[in-house]
């Protein structure tokens, strides 16, 4: 089992936007709707903490000024999420493998339900599984 505190020196701000650039959420919006203006919320990718057995990230979305984050349908993205190419999560866990070294492995991951922090955030919890 990895120590929580080498898991959690890896997930520093500049590593969290490496593996998910900011650029990402304009390109799912291009794709999802054929213009990156048309999205209602950026992508970010933010670490939410480790237990030795697992390491839990938020896809937390941020409601683009003059749009509506409530009005749009955050639900149903976990389903999106997973199999949308631009977002990518099976290549971002690909990545997280690569930085943990050997340390330990990325196991199964799973994308759970959202949750409305704020009117202007939600969260999208991405917990991943690890094996030594």
């Amino acid at each position: 089992m990895m120590k929580t505190t080498t898991i959690d020196a890896l997930f520093t701000p500049e590593t969290l936007h490496q593996l998910f650039p900011k650029e990402r959420s304009n390109e799912f919006f291009d794709a999802l709707f054929g213009d990156a203006d048309e999205g209602a919320y950026d992508i970010e990718l933010a670490y939410g903490g480790s237990d030795g057995k697992s390491i839990t990230l938020e896809l937390r979305l941020h409601e683009r000024p003059g749009r509506c984050l409530v009005c749009s349908l955050t639900q149903g993205l976990p389903e999106v999420f997973t199999r949308h190419p631009v977002i990518d999560v099976a290549g971002l866990v690909r990545e997280i493998d690569t930085l943990l070294a050997g340390a330990a492995r990325c196991g199964e991951w799973s994308l759970g339900r959202t949750e409305q922090r704020k009117k202007n955030l939600h969260i999208i919890p991405l917990t991943i599984q690890l094996k030594s």
